[in-house]
């Protein structure tokens, strides 16, 4: 009995990590590195400590979201979502607000070489998406209580990410890196609108003014289709014409979310959300690596 304990606390630990939405944060690590080497420079070092780095910082967040969300009775017993380990005390708050600690403590360390590298202004990244991180849903006024989620969500798991990692690489500002970086933000706020829609009746009880809360049903919809679509189509603009392809996968979240019955069916399209938007930043990746004078 005790030899299968450490791997039951492993596999819950794992579960509020909350992979399925991990695919977030490497989704610009992608394409910024891809970018990279489009440029021909690539250097693997940097490579691997961004996307621990991201996340490190994703976790963090996750766990924060579990702990604050808890503690403020967003999550309840009727919860639609996947279980929160903290509200079904699987995991105490003292241990989630320690998980939390180390998985942000990781980044601040990380941002050492980060910073070593690439300049002050990475420690300054660093403590931003940290702080987000925390008050995202902690504080007095969480971003996600106020209806700012998507917002936040789309400049850090965008722009930001998708230019830092390009520059960890060339060490050179690149307004490509920014202007691409708007995909991985329009389908990281996708996931997060899902999120938001499952949730909306809770969240109204709970007095979270997300953008779902405070619009409805169907403007959430009509978020979700015009986030998923232009994510699509976006890089058009710059010439990478595979991503129409990824229309085709798209199209089975999008008929979830506008023809659902149950708030509950959401749950797979959170997942599915995320894995269109990896296909999409593959896409791009493939056709900056095809054109990349290292290849």
């Amino acid at each position: 009995m005790k030899a299968t304990q450490p791997l039951k606390s492993t596999h819950l630990w794992l579960e509020a990590s909350r992979p399925k939405t991990l695919l977030v944060c490497v989704m610009p690590v992608i394409i910024g590195t891809s970018i990279a080497i489009h440029e021909g420079i690539f250097s693997l070092l940097p490579c691997i400590l961004t996307m621990v780095t991201a996340l490190c910082i994703q976790i963090g967040a996750n766990f924060a979201n579990d702990y604050y969300d808890c503690l403020k009775g967003a999550d309840t017993a009727a919860r639609q979502g996947p279980r929160r380990l903290t509200q079904t005390g699987l995991i105490s708050l003292s241990q989630m607000k320690l998980a939390t600690f180390l998985s942000f403590s990781s980044v601040a360390l990380l941002s050492i070489y980060l910073s070593a590298r690439g300049g002050p202004i990475f420690t300054l990244l660093s403590t931003l998406s940290i702080a987000s991180g925390i008050l995202y849903t902690g504080g007095p006024k969480p971003f996600a209580y106020l209806g700012l989620g998507e917002f936040f969500v789309f400049v850090f798991f965008g722009p930001i990410a998708t230019a830092a990692t390009t520059y960890l690489q060339t060490l050179s500002f690149s307004w490509e890196a920014i202007l691409l970086g708007f995909i991985p933000g329009l389908l990281s706020s996708a996931v997060l609108v899902v999120n938001n829609l499952r949730d909306i009746e809770e969240d109204r009880r709970a007095h979270k003014k997300t953008l779902a809360v405070r619009f409805g049903q169907q403007f959430t919809q009509i978020e979700y289709t015009v986030l998923m679509i232009l994510s699509c189509l976006l890089p058009l603009l710059f010439g990478w014409w595979l991503t129409i392809f990824a229309l085709i996968p798209a199209l089975v979240p999008l008929k979830k979310v506008w023809f659902y019955k149950q708030q509950s069916e959401l749950n797979t399209t959170l997942s599915q959300t995320a894995q269109v938007g990896l296909l999409v930043a593959l896409l791009i990746s493939f056709g900056l690596l095809m054109t990349s004078p290292l290849f």
